[in-house]
């Protein structure tokens, strides 16, 4: 990487840690304080406030990535932060549960991960780009074991509106970093007219390719948040009470982080993208069966943590290579609008993953759950399969 694109990588990386912090960091907790709100004994109510945030998040990726298509990476950028701290603090203030679902949706109106994964390709080239989104994908699952450490610190100090108020300022210092420590964006990403930017939409919803890795991250993401109504009880059940789960997902998370670094860069510049990305899904899909028989049997706290380390070498190999998959298929006038697609199908993955996760525990218990999870892998495997990673070009 040159120094401008280790700048750019870094300072987007953060970011993204920033606000996806901000976002898990009240998922581990969510359900149990919630439930302390007026309206919170209603299950059903409560899951649908937490997954709202994808559900209105999913309705604005497109919208804007098309935006920052339009106008500049950076104003959307800025403005999507000014959302989703606004929703921070009327979800810190929220006094029932309805006010707090509308906190939830309006922190998802903030969507700005196409326009940030736009803007970091348009300032790296091919050749380094599945580096620069590996920073990304690092930082993301970073901030989820960190969230899963903290969570349950910060709600016994500060409660659930503490833990709202808190991501309110990170997003605040997310708009610091992207107006002082980013780079200025690129201008050749405009499209001309309104015209292309539709033209370029229809060419992304008619690239196989694309809908490939779209279909992937929906079930990825789904397959991740459902996972977590499950583990956590089972680790609970192997004796590792709930403040200590992070003795397990953080060594987790770095080992898995230190192999995807030794495997997924080689292979790339070997041309074998393709056969690490296929891997990738065929582990988690292995995961999830592993689960699945051993849903009924109490797990030791090894076999747990072998499998989430496993779990985790395929996550954020996958998190780090499709959105460089989806930059480098996606036509350049149109890179906003593959990346919104993208991050649309992401967004349902995680409402679906919740809303239908939470369903299958309750109705068929763990065993249901990691079945169905096992399916959605095996399927995206079949999908995936035929797949042709894009040549580098080395050009921006």
């Amino acid at each position: 990487m040159t120094p401008a694109e280790r700048r750019a990588s870094a300072s987007l990386a953060l970011v993204f840690a920033l606000r996806m912090l901000g976002l898990f960091i009240v998922l581990p907790v969510f359900a149990l304080e919630a439930a302390r709100l007026p309206g919170g004994d209603d299950a059903a109510r409560v899951g649908f406030a937490m997954g709202l945030y994808g559900l209105t998040q999913a309705f604005l990726q497109i919208p804007l990535g098309l935006a920052s298509d339009r106008v500049g990476r950076k104003p959307v950028i800025v403005a999507g932060l000014l959302l989703f701290a606004l929703g921070s603090g009327i979800a810190a203030w929220a006094p029932d549960l309805t006010w707090l679902a509308i906190g939830r949706a309006v922190q998802g109106a903030g969507a700005i991960s196409a326009a940030v994964t736009a803007f970091l390709a348009d300032v790296t080239r091919d050749t380094v780009r599945t580096k620069a989104m590996a920073m990304v994908g690092a930082s993301i699952a970073l901030m989820f074991a960190l969230s899963l450490v903290l969570a349950p610190l910060l709600a016994g100090w500060v409660g659930l509106s503490g833990i709202f108020a808190l991501t309110g300022a990170l997003a605040l210092l997310a708009i610091a970093v992207v107006i002082w420590v980013a780079p200025p964006e690129p201008r050749e990403h405009r499209p001309s007219d309104m015209q292309q930017l539709r033209a370029g939409l229809a060419e992304v919803l008619r690239h196989r390719g694309l809908l490939r890795l779209n279909l992937g991250v929906f079930v990825l993401h789904a397959v991740q948040l459902a996972m977590w109504m499950a583990v956590p009880a089972m680790l609970v059940a192997a004796g590792l009470p709930k403040a200590d789960h992070g003795h397990i997902y953080l060594p987790a998370v770095a080992a898995s982080l230190l192999v995807m670094g030794g495997v997924l860069f080689p292979m790339e510049r070997k041309g074998r993208l393709r056969l690490a990305f296929l891997i990738a899904i065929a582990l988690i899909g292995a995961v999830q069966l592993a689960l699945w028989v051993l849903a009924d049997h109490q797990p030791g706290l090894w076999t747990l943590g072998l499998l989430l380390f496993v779990f985790f070498i395929g996550f954020n190999t996958l998190e780090a290579s499709q959105p460089s998959l989806v930059s480098k298929l996606a036509p350049a006038h149109a890179r906003g609008a593959a990346l919104g697609v993208y991050n649309t199908l992401q967004s349902v993955g995680f409402f679906v993953g919740g809303a239908v996760g939470g369903w299958l525990a309750r109705a068929h218990g763990a065993q249901g759950l990691f079945a169905v999870c096992t399916v959605a892998m095996l399927v995206w495997l079949v999908v995936a399969w035929p797949m042709q990673a894009p040549a580098s070009t080395g050009r921006r």
